[in-house]
């Protein structure tokens, strides 16, 4: 898939001023930066206007929600919050690429393709609450839980696709995980068990080029996309601020998952543009001219442009998305701050489907050292 030059590795090197280089000329593009139509051999798709109007609404939506989180967290109504800001079009394309039956193992920033697969947004934000670990059901939605520790979601994901392939369910897997996560022993050996047993799961790596402060060219010799090849299944960039492509490329990588043709690494080139966390202060470690340089390559401008100079929206539809958004941020605002906090004990629930001896004993003594903290009398 890559010229000689990004074999080794040198089209993802950074210039004189530490500045990331523009997506290599390998990855996969349907919509310039600009917002005009460009195609690709291998990968183009035809999206109609309804669509394309609904990929600029869920990429509104889901940067409104990660907006509200990273407030909250501010104002200190959330513990912690990653943002997705940047990474839109690679969490709605590859999102909306999938059917009913797949099944997604999400890291902890794909708060876009949540939203896609209908887990209402008020139930992350509670998770970095702190008031529950996930309050929705993976059955129900196709849609796991949020993973934290890196990189071990990619063995689930494997695990899992290996019993739906068992059943002979037409079903495809797909596993989200940045580019910090491949370095990770577990993205490699969920690898290369995929591919032995041909697996049919999709590994998305949202190569956002900063594994907290450390770049990319740090962590791998090669493009991320070029170590498939090692495991025996291909691989593929695209650039990940480009909806289109992203859909496109996905939904190939997950109808040759379905036909039994094992696992695909797809990575989407894109950019974190604000902090890894909300703990994280990311100007102790990049240029601002990168984020300026990235923040041209706006996604959902990209798309917007698209849309208007076709014709196929209008500022009444625009500014409808926009309402819909503030609405959504509201109702978001208000039920978060107006969340009770959880008992202290129900740390202890759900530990085992069924009760255990251990777990009652834990409980009861926790509560007695909690009681012991209360106010018996006057000071």
């Amino acid at each position: 898939m890559g010229t000689g030059k990004a074999a080794g590795g040198l089209a993802d090197r950074r210039g004189a001023a530490g500045t990331a280089q523009p997506p290599a000329p390998d990855a996969v593009q349907l919509l310039n930066p600009d917002g005009r139509r460009v195609t690709h051999p291998d990968y183009d798709i035809e999206p109609t206007p309804e669509e394309l109007r609904g990929l600029y609404r869920d990429m509104v939506l889901a940067r409104r929600t990660d907006a509200e989180g990273v407030t909250l967290q501010r104002q200190g109504e959330l513990a912690l919050w990653p943002s997705l800001l940047g990474q839109e079009a690679a969490q709605i394309g590859s999102a909306r690429a999938l059917h009913a039956g797949d099944h997604v193992f999400p890291s902890y920033r794909d708060h876009g393709v949540a939203l896609c697969r209908d887990v209402d947004p008020l139930n992350l934000l509670a998770m970095f609450r702190g008031v529950d670990n996930g309050g929705w059901d993976p059955a129900d939605h196709g849609f796991h839980l949020y993973t934290l520790v890196i990189g071990s979601q990619t063995l689930h994901a494997t695990g899992y696709a290996m019993g739906v392939a068992k059943d002979g369910a037409e079903t495809a897997v797909i596993v989200y995980f940045g580019d910090g996560a491949t370095s990770q022993g577990d993205v490699n050996e969920a690898f290369n068990f995929a591919a032995v047993h041909g697996a049919p799961v999709v590994f998305f790596c949202q190569n956002n080029q900063w594994a907290i402060s450390e770049p990319t060219e740090k962590q791998s010799r090669v493009p991320i996309h070029q170590r498939a090849a090692g495991f025996g299944f291909p691989g593929v960039r695209v650039d990940g601020n480009d909806v289109l492509a992203t859909l496109a490329v996905t939904r190939a990588a997950l109808e040759r998952a379905r036909s039994g043709g094992g696992p695909t690494l797809v990575e989407a080139y894109t950019y974190r543009m604000g902090a890894h966390t909300t703990s994280d202060d990311p100007t102790k470690y990049r240029d601002s001219a990168e984020v300026e340089e990235w923040a041209g390559r706006d996604p959902i401008a990209r798309l917007k442009s698209h849309l208007l100079d076709n014709g196929w929206a209008d500022e009444a539809f625009l500014a409808g998305v926009d309402g819909e958004g503030e609405a959504l941020g509201r109702r978001l605002r208000e039920q978060v701050r107006s969340m009770p906090a959880p008992a202290t004990e129900a740390i202890f629930e759900h530990v085992y489907a069924d009760p255990h001896a251990l777990v009652d004993e834990e409980r009861t003594e926790f509560t007695r050292y909690e009681a012991s903290f209360a106010h018996t009398g006057g000071e």
